[in-house]
């Protein structure tokens, strides 16, 4: 499927916030009339993107990784937005990260070339899916973990029964620590997980990886030290003779709170037997936000190397004003991120005239509404557009299936397609 197709989708019921009266328009000719969020009839809650933010978001993390030598295959899971994957890749991205087979499909569907699977793949059936795809596209690379001798055993055994001509390549993953998420806990498990990749004849070991986001009571010490565990595993396997059958070792690691600790060490990586491709896979860049990662962002540690910009904005309506303390407004747990922090009232709109939410604070979600506490310096009436910013873009994006693209002044240019 092409991007271009997704300019054909007709907008209907589906897609909330969408002004009524583009009921069977395509997406295509929605964009071309250039509507404005404010007055040309979209109704809230509302989900928009910057248009400029997600433009600074996109060159900042090129620039980032060229400085540093660093190949980029950002965590398509984010989003899940084909169209994003296609501006990540022009903006000079290796190939898309992903979690789950699911994705995977939605990438191909929309012809990503490269796929690393930041997970063991050990279904039957997605396997036999992902041997085709290699089989009848050359072109095709895919990446996976291992992370267990018994995943290696199921793995083979599904590729084989598939009667797979090409090897899935796969990196072993090192976990970040007792207690982290997936991942081979010692490096001695390593090395048995690595000979068994050895010993099956449809996988081919082509190097490392794992998140330093999970280290346990993350510091900069502690993932700097876990990195260098990972670095040094690689670089024991590759005196070992493990990459024998690979053009090139892949050593990946990166999430969005760390990627600087990642920057750091792998410079450090010392000259193995075969070049080496440095995979950072931070995600959450693209439209970054305006709580956990803006107090996170290795940006902040950094400054010299640039800022990230909150791209995210959810538009509600005041309906309710119970009292001076209190007012509601319509979106709720179904239209914002919630699971690291609330919504953060910032700017009111009321006759066209926008100012700071000042005196306004969201206090709960209910399943459509916001519970607002208004101070006494808090301007808001029934009726009012309440613009809040969001925390975790992880848990935003799929929320809403089409999602304006707006200008500074409001104008819509583009609508992003995602696919959960």
């Amino acid at each position: 499927m092409s991007l271009a197709r997704l300019a054909e989708e007709r907008v209907d019921h589906r897609f909330k916030g969408l002004p009524p009266d583009a009921e069977g328009l395509t997406v295509g000719e929605l964009a071309a009339q250039r509507r404005n969020l404010f007055t040309d009839g979209f109704a809230t809650p509302l989900l928009a993107l910057s248009a400029e933010r997600l433009e600074h978001n996109l060159k900042l993390m090129e620039t980032y990784s060229v400085r540093h030598g660093l190949a980029f295959a950002p965590h398509g899971k984010t989003s899940m937005a084909p169209q994003l994957f296609q501006r990540q890749i022009e903006h000079g991205a290796w190939g898309i990260t992903l979690a789950v087979p699911h994705q995977v499909r939605v990438a191909r569907a929309f012809g990503v070339q490269r796929v690393f699977l930041a997970n063991e793949l050990v279904d039957a059936a997605s396997l036999r899916w992902i041997s085709s795809q290699l089989d009848s596209d050359p072109g095709f690379r895919f990446i996976c973990y291992v992370d267990s001798v018994r995943g290696v055993h199921l793995m083979d055994a599904a590729l084989r029964d598939a009667g797979a001509s090409r090897p899935l390549d796969v990196v072993v993953e090192l976990a970040a620590g007792e207690g982290a998420r997936t991942g081979v806990r010692t490096e001695s498990e390593c090395a048995a997980v690595a000979d068994a990749v050895a010993a099956a004849s449809a996988l081919r070991l082509v190097g490392v990886a794992g998140y330093e986001g999970e280290v346990p009571n993350p510091d900069p010490d502690r993932v700097h030290s876990w990195l260098r565990r990972l670095v040094s595993l690689a670089v024991g396997f590759d005196k070992d003779g493990r990459f024998g059958g690979t053009d090139e070792v892949v050593v990946s690691a990166g999430g969005s709170a760390w990627f600087d600790a990642v920057a750091d060490v792998f410079a450090e990586i010392p000259e193995l037997s075969r070049p080496v491709l440095k995979l950072l896979r931070s995600g959450a860049y693209v439209s970054h936000d305006d709580g956990h990662y803006r107090t996170v962002t290795p940006f902040n540690r950094v400054p010299q190397e640039g800022t990230l910009e909150p791209a995210f904005r959810l538009w509600a309506q005041v309906v309710s004003r119970p009292s001076p303390e209190q007012a509601f407004a319509n979106a709720g747990k179904r239209d914002a991120a919630y699971d690291l922090h609330l919504p953060f009232a910032q700017v009111v709109r009321r006759d066209g005239v926008e100012r700071p939410a000042t005196g306004i604070e969201v206090t709960a979600l209910s399943d459509q509404h916001a519970w607002l506490r208004t101070g006494p310096e808090a301007d808001l009436e029934v009726g009012d557009w309440l613009g809040m910013g969001l925390s975790h873009p992880c848990t935003s994006f799929d929320k809403w299936q089409l999602i304006p693209v707006a200008e500074a002044d409001g104008t819509v240019v583009d609508y992003i397609r995602t696919y959960f």
